[in-house]
């Protein structure tokens, strides 16, 4: 049966290129407009800050040498056997649990606007939270792949074999994320790990049980806590306390509305001139706004759709291929690329409160675009196998 697959595939697409050239461009297409918006959004504010040594080109260099190491990390990933990473996710994930404890360490981790989610790396700091992202799609693929046999069972060997021992993971994984705090990166990797379990046919009554409970467990984590409160609050009504709450976000707005539809012009914008906070990071999507406009942040919009869809197409050919781990690792990256940008978009657009999530690909951040573009290096990597299966009818 499989290699009557393999035959059928090669005749639909005989000319196959090796690797899927289309998503290596919609990358560089994001990872390019991010360097340019990067050093739109950053000069201004560079140009000022002691701490850059007034030099305008500070964050754009920096960023360049983020981008080369990750790239040059997606390469070298590109190169390992997918199976490697179903051996080892079980290491690399304790391994990441491990990094976001350091975090917590007084005089380990690095605090900085009341958030403790640094490693201090003397060069650099290391975000454990964003690497956990990557490990967190590589055990949920493998945990789920472990438990396949429990997952469309009765209601004990459910809970029991599958929801219980991964509810105590994140249970682990969430209290200490939650002590950073960095509620953005939780809700991610809860959707990579429950968006996992639900592809690889974990019971829907159950599932949908879950959902309803995580979703109170949610509110529940906000209404409890008056920091997360204060944001719910002030992304309700941006305009009831423009000058406190609800600042970033009127003025994410304010850059939404000046670009209209051509935008001002890139390198023009009003609102990185210290008005916006974090224009270059988490609100970077509101100046290609207000310099691109909506032609802009639509092409910006369709290349992530077409990586999201491609990383679940890819996961599909996987699945076909009698390949589930490889399967749910892609389809894990598709979530949470697609996660991500729509809760950073849907930020900047005051659709969601503010998270303190970055732009997949885009925003400044080393630890960031070096998770990015090794979970792109481990799709391509899934892609160019399954090909090569389908070339050799292996």
């Amino acid at each position: 049966m499989k290699q009557m697959l393999y035959q059928a595939m090669k005749r639909v697409r005989p000319t196959m290129s090796a690797y899927d050239e289309a998503l290596v461009w919609c990358v560089l297409l994001l990872v390019s407009i991010g360097l340019v918006m990067v050093y739109s959004a950053s000069i201004a504010m560079a140009e000022v800050d002691k701490d850059t040594g007034f030099r305008s080109t500070y964050f754009l260099i920096r960023h360049s040498i983020f981008l080369t190491v990750g790239l040059s990390a997606g390469f070298a990933v590109f190169n390992v056997p997918t199976k490697l990473w179903q051996k080892y996710a079980p290491q690399l994930f304790i391994g990441g649990v491990v990094l976001l404890a350091l975090v917590l360490v007084p005089g380990i981790g690095r605090e900085v606007n009341g958030s403790r989610r640094w490693l201090s790396l003397v060069v650099i700091n290391l975000q454990p939270s964003e690497l956990m992202k990557f490990f967190a799609v590589l055990y949920a693929a493998d945990y789920t792949v472990r438990k396949a046999g429990s997952m469309g069972g009765d209601f004990v060997e459910s809970v029991t074999k599958v929801l219980l021992p991964m509810g105590l993971v994140m249970a682990v994984v969430g209290s200490l994320l939650l002590l950073e705090p960095d509620f953005g990166a939780f809700a991610v990797i809860t959707a990579i790990a429950m968006g996992l379990l639900f592809l690889g046919g974990f019971n829907w009554r159950l599932f949908a049980g879950l959902f309803m409970f995580l979703a109170a467990a949610f509110v529940g984590l906000v209404v409890s806590s008056p920091y997360r409160m204060q944001r719910v609050l002030g992304f309700l009504d941006p305009w009831k306390d423009p000058y406190g709450k609800g600042y970033q976000l009127s003025h994410s707005l304010i850059a939404f509305g000046r670009g209209e539809w051509k935008g001002v012009g890139l390198g023009a914008s009003v609102e990185k001139l210290s008005y916006l906070p974090e224009a270059h990071t988490d609100f970077l999507m509101a100046i290609i706004a207000e310099e691109l406009g909506f032609i802009g942040v639509a092409a910006v919009v369709l290349l992530f759709s077409f990586l999201v869809c491609r990383a679940f197409q890819i996961g599909i050919q996987a699945a076909k291929l009698e390949r589930l781990f490889q399967s749910l690792a892609a389809q894990g990256i598709g979530i949470w690329f697609g996660v991500q940008s729509v809760i950073n978009m849907g930020v900047n657009m005051g659709l969601m409160p503010t998270k303190g999530l970055t732009l997949p690909l885009l925003s400044f951040g080393g630890s960031g675009i070096v998770a990015n573009l090794l979970a792109i290096g481990v799709l391509l990597r899934i892609d160019y196998e399954s090909r090569q299966m389908i070339r050799g009818g292996r």
